[in-house]
């Protein structure tokens, strides 16, 4: 790990503070914060701005979350992010999506044309920083313009998540 969590006696108010309103202050401590945020909360003040829109895109989003989780497992598997798949495939299951459908969105294959065009256009935007015009329309034809930021500021956010935790080798946590 290049960036461990931060050490539960480095835990002060301004680290708390970054967490206010994301967790209740039991849990903010290195251990049920989990190692993603105990790892961020080393820069308190990037973490409270970062958390706005993560609060956003998981909790208030407009976006279905079967779509949301869809995009996210595509991307952790392009960035081979193994924290976010981690995460993300157990949150999957929770809204009901099925193995198969995990497996497919990982490959990039799925049998729904409105979910693999979500799907490809995680890809477009990694491959060109833009969708085409072709996927756009077909994400438009059932999405309205609030859905469709959503989605590409959830692409968006979660690419940049998966290049924080890779680089800073934050591993999922041990379970048991």
């Amino acid at each position: 790990m290049r960036l461990p969590p931060l050490p539960a006696d480095e835990w002060d108010d301004e680290v708390r503070a970054a967490l206010a309103g994301m967790m209740p202050r039991a849990r903010q401590n290195p251990d049920d914060a989990g190692t993603a945020l105990a790892t961020l909360v080393r820069h308190p003040a990037l973490t409270k701005a970062f958390l706005g829109l993560s609060i956003h895109l998981l909790f208030r989003s407009t976006l279905p979350a079967r779509l949301r989780e869809l995009a996210i497992l595509r991307v952790a598997y392009r960035r081979d992010c193994e924290y976010e798949s981690a995460h993300h495939v157990g949150m999957a299951a929770e809204v009901g999506i099925s193995p198969e459908d995990v497996a497919g969105a990982q490959r990039g294959e799925l049998a729904d044309d409105f979910e693999q065009a979500v799907v490809r256009a995680v890809d477009e935007l990694d491959e060109k920083s833009a969708i085409t015009d072709s996927t756009w329309a077909t994400l438009s034809a059932q999405l309205d313009e609030r859905q469709l930021m959503d989605l590409i500021f959830t692409i968006g956010t979660y690419n940049t998540m998966a290049v924080a935790y890779n680089t800073f080798g934050v591993k999922p946590e041990q379970k048991g």
